[in-house]
């Protein structure tokens, strides 16, 4: 099943909230649908693009929160250490800031559009910021 619907650029997503493992933060990130945004290329983290919002801090706790997600594995990371941002990982991923690794909540996960990750991986890093709507289905 999925929630939401992604259009960055060129490239169309479905993803699925995963509510069950992250409660809390799906419930915050629904407050601020429809999300437009930029994103861009991450600089320590490997293969993903990120969106940062600043000083915005969410008052979620960590839930299911890991540092390696894996291709379409989409972390909330709800600021503390470094700013907050969202992380959308392509390819080999190590969730790192200039603090050092960090651990962030799987907000959602990617279900239909999967194998268009690793080209917008590549677009944002050689092309630069794209725009980004996520909306409901």
């Amino acid at each position: 099943m999925s929630d939401l619907r992604i259009v960055v650029g060129p490239y169309e997503f479905t993803a699925r909230l995963e509510r069950e493992a992250s409660p809390q933060t799906v419930a915050a990130f629904e407050t601020m649908l429809p999300f437009r945004s930029k994103i861009i290329h991450v600089r320590w983290s490997g293969e993903a693009a990120w969106i940062p919002m600043g000083d915005m801090n969410l008052p979620i706790p960590f839930e299911d929160p890991t540092c390696y997600p894996a291709p379409g594995e989409v972390l909330l990371y709800p600021g503390g250490v470094s700013e907050t941002e969202i992380l959308f990982p392509y390819g080999h991923c190590a969730f790192k800031s200039k603090a050092g690794s960090l651990p962030a909540n799987h907000l959602m996960t990617i279900v239909e559009g999967r194998e268009h990750l690793r080209e917008l991986g590549v677009k944002l890093l050689w092309e630069g910021a794209l725009d980004i709507e996520i909306t409901r289905l």
